[in-house]
């Protein structure tokens, strides 16, 4: 069954399926084998990884589809891409859709910000008219239907915090009837909110609690409840690049801080050589490597049985 397929079946038993964003191909490997059953790119980790930089529309098109790519080659579980605004007009956005598709992506999100985006949580933030936005999900959805009916086409509205819940909901069924498969409501906060959006929108929802534990603007509801309420995916975008930034952070402020300059013994803050190779493959390379080397060769590689790394 292709990922797309996946993704679509998972999405539309409106279960409230748990998609974690990844802010790298590494991040994406730790997410799968933690047993998540799909998995998204993360524009907000995105922007930190690649360039230290906030979630402002500063990483360029190319760089997200490349770092897509890579994602999605590491694991077998649907991605689905974050391409922000969609590149430029209705014309670019079905360009990239048609790019991801031909990548074996799963699905999109796209948003009907002003460009240069803000990431949903931060201020300041612009929409185009729903129109526009609606004409946009026409030709993603055309692209779609011609190369994979499956690819899931997942239309944000920013249109709660700057138009209230009423203009959420409206532009969320115009996009709805223009093609998207899955529509997301950035920032919706409270319960009565997502209880009345599930009912008044003809499709499924998606919701986000953002780093799966203060949910920063949204209200933190159990993922059993949500699947009650017969939401479509639950999205925890942020969490892969703030766990990573404070463990990253707690590590080097504790190894600066030793008299020694070192931490021996202190093995709780990593893993060990030997799961990190496992884990990224190592044994699994090495074993094709020697499958095409002449006999000589790999002798020379083996020293009393124990393989000699570099």
């Amino acid at each position: 069954m292709k990922k797309s397929t996946v993704l679509r079946k998972a999405i539309l038993e409106r279960r409230a399926v748990v998609v974690p964003g990844c802010h790298d191909a590494f991040s994406a490997k730790v997410i799968a084998d933690c047993g998540f059953e799909a998995i998204q790119v993360s524009g907000y980790g995105l922007a930190g990884s690649l360039l230290g930089r906030p979630d402002v529309g500063l990483v360029q098109m190319k760089d997200i589809l490349d770092i897509t790519w890579n994602i999605d080659q590491a694991v077998e579980i649907p991605v689905m891409a974050d391409v922000d605004t969609g590149g430029g007009n209705a014309i670019n956005a079905a360009w990239i859709v048609e790019r991801l598709i031909g990548m074996g992506v799963a699905g999109m999100n796209i948003e009907d910000q002003v460009f240069p985006k803000r990431c949903g949580h931060m201020a300041g933030k612009e929409m185009i008219p729903a129109e526009e936005m609606a004409g946009k999900v026409r030709a993603c959805a055309a692209s779609r239907d011609r190369l994979d009916p499956d690819f899931i086409l997942n239309a944000r509205t920013d249109a709660y915090s700057i138009a209230g819940l009423d203009e959420a909901v409206r532009r969320c069924n115009l996009y709805l009837a223009a093609g998207a498969d899955l529509v997301f409501i950035d920032g919706i906060r409270t319960r009565l909110d997502i209880e009345r959006a599930v009912q008044e929108i003809r499709g499924p929802l998606s919701v986000n609690l953002m780093d799966g534990v203060s949910g920063m603007k949204t209200e933190m509801i159990s993922i059993p409840e949500l699947a009650r309420m017969g939401i479509g995916r639950v999205s925890i975008p942020v969490a892969s690049i703030m766990v990573t930034h404070k463990a990253l952070k707690a590590f080097f402020t504790a190894l600066k801080a030793s008299p020694t300059g070192t931490l021996p013994g202190q093995t709780q803050w990593l893993t060990s050589f030997e799961e990190y190779t496992d884990f990224v493959g190592l044994k699994e390379y090495r074993q094709l490597e020697d499958a095409y080397l002449p006999r000589e060769r790999i002798e020379t590689k083996y020293r009393d049985g124990e393989q000699i790394v570099g």
